[in-house]
């Protein structure tokens, strides 16, 4: 890995992190010690619903305000006991739900390349942290696109692996059957030696599979099919389109064959994962009742205790989502709305085991468009359409990885690779071909407006 040096990631973070509001705790420079090992001196900063003994673990909510982790998830501790380093707990979210890091308890995060703008979320934390460099690389939580999608905002590779090759132990749950630890840096060389380490089967994890090689096998586009999705195509930003053809014109001219797939599922996604996230965020984040762990508001009788911490301590997004997923579980909807959107969950799947019978990648954009300044948030249901490109990969468990391909109006854009299932070091392979023979990082760079970058 290209290390940046303890001193400069504190010098940056003591510079930049109360302006960008990226770290939520930092560990004290000196008791930053990591031990010896192959990813000796690599500085990792952690999303804040990913535990790390003796450390906050507050998920960007008040109602974890003040706790702290009493053990270490099972990626972290691979990772430290091959000599990483844990610098701080990032912003985020609460509870991982959000598109742009506003609805964090302890506040926005920003961009680094412009301040005015949103980070994408809801791993926005993890994002800003990597883009600023005030660590090496950044864990986060990927739920529908909440690595991929800021690491588009912000100019970065965002991975999210095959379902169960990171272990979900110590990641605190959102929706279970979508949920996965995933990684943001600034190079697809330095997410596959984290994943040679951190991947594999755990037995806290019952859904942990064994990890597939990251060995790198060399990537000759002349032998890949490259994937398309004419949906995807007819819908595209002009921000992103062309980064999008720019990169098939690339691909082309290095002999790989594009092949054109229908994706006639693709107006149901959001839908569908609006349906099963929020109705397992639902059961989920039951155990946040004000009793055992959490803050608790102070009333007479139990039950009102617990609905009192609930209301009080729950951001409004938490609040709308478990109201949502309690409604389609409830008994007169369950058939209606859960029941069916499970349905076409595996008609999804059974369309993307399709396209990797006919192609190896699948290419398509990463985001819809650039970040959006935070004074012009789109409304609530905008925000769940920011997904639309990277939901597919959560529904089936395919590992997908976020590109940097450019700028649009000085902002980064970001395309977003898919492979089948297991082929995860294949998929890197892809990722680091095109940031030697398609990516423009120089200009990139130029492009922001951030000094740290």
């Amino acid at each position: 890995m290209e290390l940046l040096g303890k001193k400069e990631i504190y010098a940056n973070i003591a510079a930049h992190n109360k302006a960008l509001n990226a770290y939520l705790q930092v560990v004290p420079e000196t008791a930053a010690q990591g031990s010896a090992g192959p990813l000796s001196g690599v500085c990792l900063g952690v999303k804040d619903n990913i535990a790390v003994a003796g450390l906050q673990l507050t998920c960007g909510s008040k109602f974890l305000e003040g706790y702290t982790a009493p053990y270490t998830a099972t990626v972290v501790d691979r990772l430290t006991v091959a000599g990483a380093t844990v610098v701080g707990k990032l912003n985020m979210d609460e509870f991982a739900m959000g598109s742009a890091n506003t609805y964090s308890a302890y506040g926005d995060v920003k961009n680094p390349w412009d301040e005015e703008r949103v980070p994408g979320g809801s791993s926005g934390g993890s994002a800003a942290a990597v883009a600023a460099k005030m660590c090496d690389a950044a864990l986060g939580s990927d739920t529908g696109g909440s690595v991929r999608q800021p690491a588009s905002y912000c100019g970065l590779f965002g991975y999210k692996p095959t379902y169960g090759v990171l272990s979900r132990y110590g990641l605190t749950a959102f929706a279970s059957s979508l949920d996965q630890i995933g990684i943001l840096a600034r190079h697809p060389g330095d997410i596959r030696e984290l994943m040679q380490v951190a991947a594999g089967r755990d037995h806290h994890d019952a859904t942990s599979i064994e990890a597939p090689s990251f060995a790198a096998q060399g990537f000759d586009p002349a032998k890949i099919r490259i994937g398309v999705i004419t949906e995807y195509e007819k819908s595209m930003s002009a921000a992103v389109r062309p980064a999008y053809d720019r990169c098939i014109k690339e691909l082309k001219a290095a002999g790989a064959t594009i092949v054109p797939l229908s994706f006639p599922e693709y107006d149901t996604v959001i839908s569908v994962y609006q349906v099963i996230a929020t109705a397992e965020a639902s059961s989920n984040l039951s155990r946040f009742d004000g009793i055992r762990y959490t803050k608790r508001a102070d009333t007479k009788g139990f039950r009102e205790t617990i609905a009192e911490s609930r209301g009080r301590f729950f951001g409004a997004e938490v609040k709308r989502r478990i109201l949502l997923g309690t409604w389609v579980l409830s008994r007169a909807y369950y058939d209606s709305y859960y029941l069916r959107a499970a349905k076409v969950r595996t008609v999804i799947l059974n369309r993307w085991r399709e396209f990797f019978g006919k192609v190896d990648i699948v290419l398509s954009p990463a985001t819809a468009g650039i970040a959006f300044k935070r004074a012009e948030q789109p409304d609530t249901f905008a925000l769940y359409l920011e997904d639309i490109f990277t939901i597919p990969a959560n529904l089936t468990g395919m590992p997908a990885i976020a590109v940097p391909a450019g700028t649009h109006d000085r902002m980064p854009v970001g395309l977003q690779l898919t492979a089948d299932l297991s082929r995860d070091g294949m998929l890197l392979d892809a990722a680091g071909w095109l940031e030697k023979h398609f990516m423009d990082f120089a200009t990139i760079e130029r492009g922001c407006r951030h000094d740290t970058i």
